[in-house]
């Protein structure tokens, strides 16, 4: 077997500027993407058209769902951490996802919740592996992690951007069967090129119990297998009401810090314990970056469903393909030029460092968020306004993902030690997690402040609240940049 042939050494001593392992879990991903892009592309717009959901709790119910998925990719981490490994977590996770969107396409409006909380519980498991795997393929001091990183972010968006086009398309013009098979096709693609590629991987991603004989190790991964399955019913609960996604996602949060406590006190080293201080906050600013970023599948969905034309440039489009995937379409056009000029500034010898990238970050969406109030002043009497200055305020958000997002991976897996990679992934997705249940209070109440029965004053409604996330925004950029001394002496000599 290749596996037994392929060494890590081997693997991470790989010329020029990207190992070849890269680019299969660049494919797997990027079906992946589909698959739960355009799921999430399609939630509030289900359940507001087809569920009859007010758009108050369309928001709330989005953030549970998205909660869940995120909560669960900490959960995967740990058990793929410490018992099936990599590769067989991922593979669950696939089959438990084609699963539920499966479930889901066969009735929509009846085996909906189900289906989202077989995918909940399959993400968890798929999701946050592939990212550790990356980061695997290179020593710890290899600099061409972070262009690593930033190929396999930009590539995975052409997944994002194929299925938030085509699944909200296929539900609105032909059937809402049609959208979920869409993602069921695409996951199973994912993984028929996990199986054909895994070999390449050499022991990246093995069950890190090989040290134990067969019969115990398979005991303990299918009472990890059996355990999540028999989860579901308590998940469908929780998500349908949103009282006990507080109750789970503030326990579950108060757990992963005294976790995350545990293993740094462990460590019993105080360079890699800073080390994983300055990591922490990184992903807490993660948190607050999702908070308003994911505004995206909640409030501006509903929003370009009811009050943006059709008119982007010279062409006629759906508002909520627009929604759904210019973000991602611009993370493809942009991404290599930012990479670029990242490296021109380095050259300059002014690069801005991890923590001033992540303030800007801060900053551009500040900005994009002003854009969206803007919107306002271009309505016309019936609340319909610009597709076209909406777009707009997607290509500054996108600038500001793209100064956090892709390096932000990279500098927690730089940060941590190996035998935490999982849990410190784990981390990374359980902030978007809050991220995301954030997200869905602040749409709730966007949409809540909306005291009447017309289009004009939805558009006043949302509009506000978009000016409001401008300010918090650019108030955390702010603060970021102004730590950045504090925040360097943690990380010592990680760039």
């Amino acid at each position: 077997m290749v596996s037994d042939n392929l060494t890590l050494e081997k693997i991470q001593n790989f010329e020029g500027k990207y190992p070849k392992q890269l680019w299969y879990l660049f494919l797997v991903e990027m079906w992946e993407r589909f698959c739960f892009y355009g799921m999430r592309g399609v939630l509030t717009y289900f359940m507001v058209d087809q569920l009859l959901l007010k758009d108050e709790a369309a928001n709330l119910q989005y953030g549970a769902i998205q909660a869940f998925v995120y909560a669960f990719t900490f959960i995967g981490g740990i058990f793929a951490d410490k018992i099936l490994g990599f590769k067989k977590s991922l593979l669950f996770g696939g089959i438990v996802m084609i699963l539920g969107n499966l479930l889901i396409a066969f009735s929509p409006t009846t085996l909906f919740y189900y289906g989202i909380a077989f995918s909940i519980i399959g993400t968890g498991f798929f999701k946050p592996n592939i990212s550790s795997m990356v980061g695997e393929l290179y020593h710890e001091n290899d600099n061409r992690r972070d262009a690593g990183y930033g190929m396999f972010y930009a590539g995975i968006n052409v997944g994002g951007l194929l299925g938030g086009a085509l699944c909200i398309y296929l539900g609105k013009y032909y059937s809402w069967q049609w959208c979920f098979l869409s993602a069921a096709i695409v996951m199973f693609l994912g993984l028929i090129t996990f199986l054909l590629t895994k070999k390449q991987l050499g022991p990246i991603g093995d069950s890190p119990l090989s040290n134990l004989n067969s019969g115990e190790r398979k005991w303990r991964e299918i009472a990890v297998y059996v355990g999540s399955l028999l989860s579901i019913p308590l998940i469908f609960l929780m998500v349908k009401n949103t009282d006990y996604t507080d109750y789970f996602m503030y326990s579950i949060g108060i757990i992963a810090i005294l976790y995350f406590i545990i293993e740094t006190v462990n460590l019993k080293n105080i360079g890699l314990q800073k080390k994983l201080i300055a990591a922490f906050l990184f992903i807490f600013f993660y948190f607050l970056f999702n908070a308003i970023y994911e505004q995206s599948g909640g409030s501006l969905s509903l929003f370009a469903k009811d009050n943006l034309d059709n008119n982007v440039l010279f062409f006629h489009i759906d508002p909520n393909v627009v929604n759904n995937s210019s973000n991602t379409f611009f993370v493809i056009v942009l991404s290599p030029l930012i990479g670029l000029l990242w490296l021109w500034l380095a050259k300059k010898k002014i690069e801005p460092n991890t923590i001033v990238k992540f303030g800007i970050g801060f900053l551009f969406l500040g900005a994009s968020f002003y854009i969206f109030y803007l919107t306002r002043f271009f309505a016309n009497g019936n609340g319909i306004t610009s597709l076209n200055v909406f777009t707009f305020a997607y290509l500054v958000t996108t600038i500001g993902e793209l100064c956090l997002g892709p390096i932000g991976m990279s500098i927690i897996t730089k940060l941590s030690p190996k035998r935490l990679f999982g849990m410190m992934m784990g981390l990374w997705f359980l902030a978007s997690a809050f991220g995301q249940l954030a997200a869905g209070k602040l749409g709730a109440a966007m949409s809540n402040s909306d005291t009447g029965n017309t289009l004009i004053s939805k558009l006043q409604s949302y509009t506000e609240g978009y000016y409001q996330l401008a300010i918090y925004s650019i108030i955390a950029g702010i603060f970021l940049i102004a730590i950045t001394p504090l925040v360097k002496k943690l990380m010592q000599d990680v760039k």
